[in-house]
């Protein structure tokens, strides 16, 4: 009797332990449960892969936004600079009745002036003639030819205009300095007559008083304009 009690109690005691140690069906380790929960990812049979390419893609960094930002603020001032030229043109009242000096293929520029620097002062760097007249006396096109160059402000000349001519067969190329603001009345790509008026004397750019700071070129080199004007003007 003692013997079937006691076995019994032992039967008991074990049975809880025992049955906490079993494994239920239906128990998954941390592993399954992580592949269980898993996203997955399904990709269609029609789909491709592309490459990038820099093109596809708007800069992003701080200095490609900056280069950017530098690129577009230097085009916008240049659009802006070619507008005030262009609206610079005939803004200053000209007498267009007025004539060049001399009838002939080459004229005198300008009219009633007086003789400054010669050719070739200021050891040699100065490399045409300076011819003062009060501000506002018209500049001539010595010339025929076609306007290279009719700009606001050009280097230390100021306002001024080049022109390309053809004379005699000979490539001759005029400048002319330091016009006043705004009185310039051709384009570049134009073409001018001889005698035509272009602008008024000033004292724009690197200069201390009103005069026309004349150059002329031959074939390519510099030559003293006024014994070039002298020699031809007529």
């Amino acid at each position: 009797m003692i013997l079937s009690m006691v076995g019994g109690l032992v039967a008991t005691v074990a049975l809880p332990a025992f049955a906490a140690a079993r494994v239920p069906e239906d128990a998954v380790t941390i592993q399954q449960m992580a592949v269980d929960d898993a996203q997955s990812l399904v990709v269609a049979s029609d789909a491709s892969g592309a490459e990038l390419v820099r093109e596809s893609y708007a800069a992003t960094s701080a200095e490609e936004i900056a280069k950017k930002k530098a690129a577009e603020a230097a085009a916008a001032a240049a659009a802006a600079r070619a507008r005030s030229a262009a609206a610079s043109v005939a803004t200053v009242n000209v007498d267009l009745s007025m004539v060049a000096p001399g009838s002939g293929e080459v004229r005198w520029p300008v009219s009633g002036y007086t003789m400054g620097e010669g050719f070739g002062t200021r050891g040699g760097a100065h490399m045409g003639i300076d011819m003062l007249a009060p501000a506002g006396t018209p500049i001539f096109a010595a010339a025929a030819g076609v306007v290279r160059v009719s700009q606001e402000s050009y280097g230390g000349y100021g306002v001024a205009v080049t022109i390309d001519h053809v004379i005699n067969g000979q490539r001759v190329g005029t400048l002319y300095g330091h016009m006043t603001w705004g009185s310039r009345q051709v384009v570049s790509g134009q073409t001018v007559a001889a005698g035509q008026i272009i602008g008024l004397v000033g004292s724009t750019g690197r200069s201390t008083a009103n005069h026309l700071h004349f150059e002329t070129y031959v074939n390519g080199s510099n030559v003293d304009p006024y014994a070039w004007l002298a020699q031809n003007a007529g």
